[in-house]
Parts: structure tokens; C-alpha cells; sequence
């Protein structure tokens, strides 16, 4: 599939825009593919989290992406957001 946002291993960069993957349009593509199983796309992602962490860590160990940095890019971004805040009901 020519143009696909999709990552270029083991650099992980999108192979369609160069950012680093996933892109914003590798997220979208995601959320939409992935609408009714939200749980399933965060195992998929921590998967594709802990290869990239490893590639990225053997191509350059002392100056790769921090754990929270991997956290944010591969994970933190398809965390469903919550609507409103959980208050207490008992007295």
C-alpha cells in the first residue's frame, strides 16, 4: 500500500511523512480501525512499544527516547479520555 503511514523499522519513522510513528495520521488510522476494541489497540500498541524500545535502544543506546517518552508516543495519545470526574457518594 503506497502512502500508508506505517513504521519504517527500526528507526521507527512514519515511511510516508518521516515523523516519528506513530504520526497523526498512523493515530487516526488507528482510532478509526481500531473504534470498538480500545483495549485491543493499547495491547497492540504496548507490543509495538516494547519492539521499538529495543530497536531504538540497540541503534542508539546512550541517547534514545526515555521510557516515558515511549509511554507518551506509543501509548499515552490512545488512552480513552475520561468525561467527568468520579465523586464520592457516600457520607
Amino acid at each position: 500500500m503506497s502512502g500508508a503511514h506505517l513504521p519504517l523499522r527500526p528507526l521507527w519513522l512514519c515511511r510516508a511523512c518521516a515523523a516519528p510513528w506513530p504520526c497523526a495520521t498512523a493515530r487516526l488510522t488507528l482510532l478509526r480501525e481500531y473504534a470498538d476494541a480500545r483495549v485491543t489497540l493499547l495491547i497492540y500498541l504496548a507490543t509495538l512499544l516494547h519492539e521499538a524500545a529495543d530497536e531504538l535502544y540497540t541503534l542508539n543506546p546512550h541517547d534514545g527516547p526515555t521510557p516515558e517518552q515511549l509511554f507518551t508516543r506509543f501509548i499515552g495519545w490512545a488512552r480513552p479520555r475520561r468525561t467527568g470526574t468520579c465523586t464520592d457518594q457516600t457520607e
